[in-house]
């Protein structure tokens, strides 16, 4: 499988549990045609032992890609990185980031960030498994721990990583509490620091940084940018997914193009999925934020919410929801196109 020529890493779409499948990935694919995709984490151990075709299994179209990796295991770290090299991917991403009890409890994600030693031997065994091929290997971390509150453990932390010559980093501009908050309290309570991620790009121009976290819209990503190398959202670009389509074009210069045109482009996806047994509700529970904030964009979450499950359900059930949109538009006065751009 070929790799893409080039790969800018100026938007990206962070890993997120449960949402960016394969079919949230071909969507967000078709709002972002410059932005890179990151797959749900798996663990090392899954993908040496669980069924890779359902774990890894991704459309071309998907491209460029990074598999996200959890574990602390240098030798079945670097057998996983072979194994997603192989299949395809342009880059795997460590975890150093998830706070979750399970994570903890499996020696992975954010506790890491207290053994800079041990990820940087997980760093350097999985650059080792790739070194004749293509594929780049990077770190998601979190600016520190627990009661670690200073700038110069966190930029040592990322120091011993760099010296194995990983030189991609992803910062959620957060520390983490391990104990006392849950992960959705980690992704709210302690409070963003947006500066260390810019003094870090300061002090080691030599990497590239991307900053994640907090990033609300397609103004505060262009601000991050000129102080950092790259912008990766989050939550916003599932729940707001058409941000994912104006900051994309914003950085190219593209027009933005409607919400209903867009999402029209996916339905050769829904249908090839629909003939191979998936359920419309595993595709189109991703699109749902399509019309935030929209006239019509409570009746088209609530038909297609309220229909997908339904074994009978097809395309059709989407041109429904949209046409709640578009009529509305007209409801609102507007014209065609305006309430979709």
């Amino acid at each position: 499988m070929s790799f893409a020529p080039a790969i800018s890493r100026r938007l990206s779409v962070a890993p997120m549990m449960d949402w960016t499948d394969r079919h949230c990935r071909f969507f967000h694919r078709i709002l972002a045609p410059h932005a890179f995709l990151y797959t749900e984490m798996v663990h090392a151990q899954a993908v040496l032992h669980g069924d890779r075709a359902k774990l890894l299994g991704f459309d071309p179209e998907e491209k460029p890609l990074a598999l996200q990796l959890g574990g602390s295991e240098p030798g079945a770290l670097a057998q996983a990185t072979r194994i997603a090299a192989e299949l395809g991917y342009d880059e795997v991403n460590l975890n150093v980031g998830c706070p979750s009890d399970r994570v903890q409890a499996g020696r992975f994600g954010a506790c890491l960030m207290r053994e800079p030693m041990l990820v940087a031997a997980c760093v350097a065994a999985m650059r080792a498994a790739v070194a004749d091929t293509p594929a780049q290997v990077t770190v998601k971390c979190r600016l520190g721990v627990d009661e670690v509150e200073d700038y110069p453990s966190f930029r040592q932390f990322i120091d011993a990583i760099a010296a194995t010559g990983c030189n991609v980093f992803a910062v959620h501009a957060r520390k983490a509490w391990l104990q006392g908050l849950s992960p959705k309290e980690n992704r709210e309570i302690p409070p963003l620091r947006y500066d260390w991620v810019y003094r870090l790009k300061r002090e080691r121009p030599d990497l590239t940084v991307l900053i994640n976290g907090g990033i609300a819209g397609v103004d505060d990503a262009l601000e991050h940018l000129q102080h950092v190398d790259g912008v990766m959202l989050g939550r916003v670009a599932y729940h707001d997914p058409y941000v994912l389509h104006r900051l994309d074009n914003a950085l190219t210069g593209a027009d933005d193009l409607p919400r209903t045109g867009l999402l029209r482009r996916l339905r050769a996806h829904v249908e090839r999925q629909l003939a191979h047994g998936v359920a419309l509700k595993h595709i189109v529970r991703h699109v749902l934020g399509l019309f935030h904030g929209q006239p019509g964009g409570r009746a088209f979450r609530q038909i297609l919410s309220e229909g997908a499950h339904r074994p009978a359900a097809d395309w059709s059930l989407v041109e429904r929801a949209l046409a709640a949109t578009e009529g509305s538009g007209r409801m609102a006065g507007l014209r065609p196109g305006d309430t979709h751009a």
